[in-house]
């Protein structure tokens, strides 16, 4: 298979040849190796453990976590992100389904991975909670306001979009059936509240692409579909009782947010022209994220795309901070599967590799990567048939530095200095 641009081709067993020309990559052949660019190696030893017990006991729930929480705010809010306005506005409606006393004991009737149990991002239950889903697109905004400040409340757009430019780069596009209704269907696995199936919605307005966000969390997508069915224009924070989210979201049809495993859709086979996976496997053990990619690679038609969206713990800027015992130990306690994902990133690409015709990889931002991986266009499963993928890696210059440079605030900086 010929390489996307040309670039440096280093393929197991062969000698370097250079393709003359400005990108720089790797060909990886198909199967166990060993990366140019290891991850770092977790923290270890008695200091870690006293860290450990440190951050699973009461100090982090009832100290650490509260200040966490109310610096975020503020961040938010000194951004013109309206978190307190906005999360009391989205609690208050009525009709909403967290206000339904019959919600809580459905929802406890579902039988969830016991993965998923875990608390994650600093939530006891988890995303299990209607308080984790009211603030998960408020953290986001304030997060991308705090990562980049020159940005402000835009920042979450700007890392956004790293993520679309990357995807560009590496030829995403949605694959367009031939079939009577011609329906083109996006799948967003792990949607949340939906921002992502909202953003993909933007992107890809024509009328015949459907898009459908599927997520674990029925709390999560309750708020999604409320979003939607309020369509809300973004508040106003200088009136003397502000209402709205913090965005705008239009009303669109074409979208469906279902509460589901995405590892076991119930979607048919060869039936989706682009699954997409933003932010999602650095949650999941490798275990699930290698379920979750079959899912994905079943319900693509052939000459389908999954597209990925995820943390680079190979990039120099995650490699030093999970070298830092105190900062990766603060993000690993609201992360559980954090080290896992990171020890597993050659393995996952390795098992998509054996799976997809295609996989190409490239830096998004300074720290985080843009994958995609296409669908063999005959619908031919069995690798022994098929001609021998390699992996197109962009993500580093030929000096071995990363190809994007890391602008992220780093975490003992300020946003205003």
């Amino acid at each position: 298979m010929a390489p996307l641009y040309g670039c440096m081709a280093t393929v197991i067993g062969a000698s370097s040849a250079f393709v003359p020309r400005s990108t720089h990559c790797r060909l990886i052949e198909r199967g166990p190796m060993v990366p140019l660019h290891a991850t770092a190696t977790p923290r270890t030893g008695f200091a870690q453990q006293l860290l450990d017990v440190a951050l699973a006991s009461p100090i982090w729930t009832y100290v650490l976590v509260p200040q966490a929480r109310a610096s975020i705010v503020k961040t938010a809010e000194k951004n013109n992100i309206p978190w307190i306005s906005a999360k009391e506005w989205l609690k208050n409606q009525e009709d909403a389904p967290w206000n339904d006393p019959r919600t809580a004991d459905e929802y406890g009737k579902i039988q969830y991975p016991e993965y998923y149990k875990k608390s994650f991002h600093a939530y006891s239950e988890g995303n299990l909670s209607y308080d984790a889903a009211f603030e998960q697109e408020l953290a986001s905004r304030a997060i991308g306001a705090r990562n980049f400040p020159k940005y402000s409340s835009h920042g979450e757009d700007v890392f956004r979009g790293a993520f679309d430019q990357g995807l560009s780069k590496l030829g995403a596009s949605v694959h367009h059936r031939r079939d009577e209704d011609n329906e083109v269907v996006i799948v967003d696995f792990g949607c949340g509240t939906g921002t992502s199936t909202r953003r993909l919605a933007k992107q890809y307005p024509q009328a015949t692409i459907k898009l459908i966000g599927i997520d674990l969390s029925p709390y999560f997508i309750d708020v999604g579909q409320t979003l939607l069915k309020l369509a809300p224009s973004a508040i106003d924070a200088s009136r003397p009782l502000p209402t709205g989210w913090i965005t705008a979201i239009d009303s669109d049809e074409r979208i469906q947010l279902r509460q589901g495993d995405i590892a076991n859709t119930q979607l048919p086979s060869n039936s989706v022209s682009v699954v997409n996976l933003s932010m999602v496997l650095h949650e999941l053990p490798i275990s699930a994220a290698k379920e979750v990619i079959l899912e994905a690679y079943r319900i693509l038609e052939p000459g389908g795309q999954l597209w990925i969206s995820e943390m680079d713990f190979e990039s120099p800027a995650y490699k030093a901070q999970r070298e830092n015992a105190l900062l990766f130990s603060l993000l690993r306690a609201t992360e559980p599967y954090l080290d896992e994902y990171a020890d597993g990133m050659t393995e996952l690409r390795n098992f998509m590799a054996d799976i997809f015709d295609v996989v190409k990889i490239t830096a998004a931002t300074g720290r985080h990567y843009s994958l995609v991986a296409e669908k063999t266009k005959d619908g031919i499963s069995d690798k022994d048939s098929r001609r021998q993928t390699v992996i197109e890696d962009y993500r580093f210059r030929e000096d071995g530095s990363y190809a994007v440079d890391d602008t992220h605030l780093k975490p003992w900086e300020s946003s205003s200095s």
